[in-house]
């Protein structure tokens, strides 16, 4: 055996050079400061663990996004459910009027006429409390998208004007629930 394959550590080619430059040897790092590389087995629980964490939270999202999903969904129903509750307490009145008018034994026409004018009253009050407004009056311009003409007569008034009512129709915050019925004018020939 030759003394070379006994001698623990040789200069390597660097350190010859910069023993050369006159620069001191570079120190050698203690085993204690070398970084040593995760063995696979460690490197794949890690990735494990780090996947299962990412479907936990995955999950927790999308079970949370059903949840909102599904509470809106109730809210949108109730919503449907309950939308005429104002409207129709509002209507209790109205027909306690009637049916009071109903119950009443010895009214007289004038009596009658009167109660039915009162909750006539309160019919209307409760329409514009709701914004249902009428349509379809006598001298109004004929507009197909509110009216429905009956028929054309010939008439002293301006043409395509309303001159009579049939049936006065109605909106809802300007969206027509039912046109008006109205005969309209063709004007003087």
């Amino acid at each position: 055996m030759s003394q070379q394959n006994q001698t623990p550590e040789q200069p390597t080619e660097e350190q010859l050079l910069s023993a050369a430059a006159g620069e001191a040897p570079a120190a050698q790092p203690a085993p204690s400061q070398v970084e040593v590389m995760p063995s696979n087995e460690e490197m794949l629980r890690e990735a494990e663990r780090k996947a299962q964490e990412h479907y936990d939270a995955w999950m927790y999202a999308k079970a949370e996004g059903e949840n909102i999903r599904r509470r809106a969904q109730d809210d949108i129903e109730k919503a449907r459910k309950f939308a005429l509750e104002k409207f129709s307490s509002e209507l209790l009145a109205v027909k306690d009027s009637m049916e009071a008018a109903l119950n009443v034994e010895t009214g007289t026409v004038e009596s009658y006429k009167n109660g039915v004018e009162l909750t006539l009253k309160q019919l209307t009050s409760v329409f514009e409390k709701f914004n249902v407004a009428e349509v379809g009056n006598v001298g109004e311009k004929f507009d197909p998208h509110k009216h429905q003409a009956i028929s054309m007569v010939e008439s002293d008034a301006e043409a395509n004007s309303i001159i009579s009512v049939l049936q006065k129709g109605y909106t809802l915050h300007d969206r027509v629930l039912r046109p008006a019925l109205v005969v309209v004018s063709k004007g003087k020939s």
